[in-house]
């Protein structure tokens, strides 16, 4: 039997029968979908511009496994995309899956326990609580979702060693430099292990030495936790260094 044929199946129905493919056993899960996206701001009561669009059916499939950049000019939507893609903001037309979950059909609630469980997110700037200790802010993703604070606290600190800080959890983001604090702000992304790791210019604000070593962190985390990564970034080396490069271009993904 040929290999086409092999992976075939007949699906009986009454005296007719069809033959069905089957997928692929190569072929890792989709994690992410984004199916024919649009995103139009329309225009401002007065002003003269008209509507701006960012995209018009953009179509993305990200696999479990995945490291994906996506680069493009300044105002081109990157930004925005990771936002529809972590039911941040919602698109025009077209719909984001993250698994079987349709994000268009969440309520506000919906969305933000989603992004609790499901998405690690990451920005240029760390957004830490200056009142907090490092510790205190990884593990505030955990006892936001209920989580006891013993083993809130047990889980952030394993985080905070993965990004080789487990010395500095009783510093406050003051005390902290600039690269600290954007690992910091990478342990909290992942303590409540996603399913989806989204960066938008995590080293953006960084000097290139910082910047470098931040980027090596990530691709490390990437592979030895499994993680399936979407990075947006400015920076065309780091980009081509994740196993899928992306530009967004006049409202398109492009290879």
């Amino acid at each position: 039997m040929s290999d086409q044929a092999s992976n075939l199946v007949r699906i009986a129905d009454g005296d007719a029968s069809s033959l069905q493919p089957l997928p692929s056993p190569s072929s890792p899960p989709a994690v992410l979908r984004a199916v024919g996206l649009t995103k139009v701001y329309p225009a401002v009561s007065g002003a003269r511009q008209g509507d701006i669009e960012l995209f018009r059916g953009l179509d993305l499939t990200v696999h479990a496994g995945e490291m994906v950049a996506i680069v493009g000019e300044s105002g081109a939507g990157k930004s925005t995309l990771l936002h529809l893609l972590a039911a941040l903001d919602k698109p025009t037309a077209g719909e984001v899956w993250c698994g079987e979950m349709r994000l268009g059909s969440f309520t506000a609630k919906q969305a933000a326990d989603f992004r609790n469980r499901e998405v690690g997110y990451v920005w240029q700037f760390h957004y830490l609580l200056p009142e907090f200790t490092a510790l205190e802010n990884v593990a505030m993703p955990l006892l936001a979702r209920g989580m006891a604070r013993g083993s809130a606290t047990e889980r952030a600190r394993f985080w905070l060693t993965e990004v080789g800080l487990a010395e500095r959890g009783e510093h406050r983001s003051g005390e902290l430099s600039g690269g600290e604090q954007q690992r910091v702000s990478l342990a909290r992304a992942l303590v409540t292990g996603p399913k989806l790791l989204l960066a938008d210019e995590p080293t953006g604000d960084l000097d290139s030495k910082t910047a470098e070593a931040v980027f090596e962190l990530i691709q490390n985390l990437h592979q030895t936790h499994g993680l399936t990564s979407v990075i947006v970034t400015h920076n065309l080396d780091f980009a081509g260094r994740c196993g899928r490069l992306l530009r967004l271009r006049e409202g398109r993904l492009e290879k």
